[in-house]
């Protein structure tokens, strides 16, 4: 896959993440996509990143701003760095109460492609700096 082809999916991804069209991004990735979570553990699956999408529309309201998309000569390796800009809609397990808190949160992403796809979605933020945003 080449750099423009490389570069042309990742901003049908996230274009449609900003749009919240969840099937959208499911159309940009492989059937065995591998998602690393910040601060978590690997899911795989194309229907295991769906649930994932899933639980963080219950959870969260987030755009993307600033999006700088990075891809190697060959177009099968790739990064993204962002500011998130959200709002904490749901409690989300493990992490402090949601009341309708906003963040504005650095992020980023290592992406490996395959066969046209995203076959693999390494996320990072920092952890810290978000939970201090919303308990603050």
């Amino acid at each position: 896959m080449s750099q423009d082809a490389t570069l042309a999916l990742l901003n049908r991804y996230y274009s449609a993440f900003n749009a919240g069209d969840w099937q959208g991004m499911l159309d940009c990735l492989s059937d065995d996509v591998a998602h690393d979570i910040n601060q978590g553990t690997r899911q795989t699956g194309k229907d295991v990143f769906a649930t994932f999408l899933q639980h963080m529309e219950r959870c969260y309201k987030e755009r993307l701003e600033d999006i700088v998309l990075m891809v190697n000569a060959d177009g099968s390796r790739a990064a993204a760095e962002f500011v998130v800009h959200g709002a904490y809609l749901a409690t989300d397990e493990g992490l402090p109460e949601a009341a309708g808190q906003t963040y504005v949160l650095p992020a980023g992403a290592f992406i490996g492609i395959e066969g046209g796809k995203i076959a693999r979605l390494t996320m990072y933020y920092n952890l810290a700096d978000w939970t201090a945003q919303v308990v603050g």
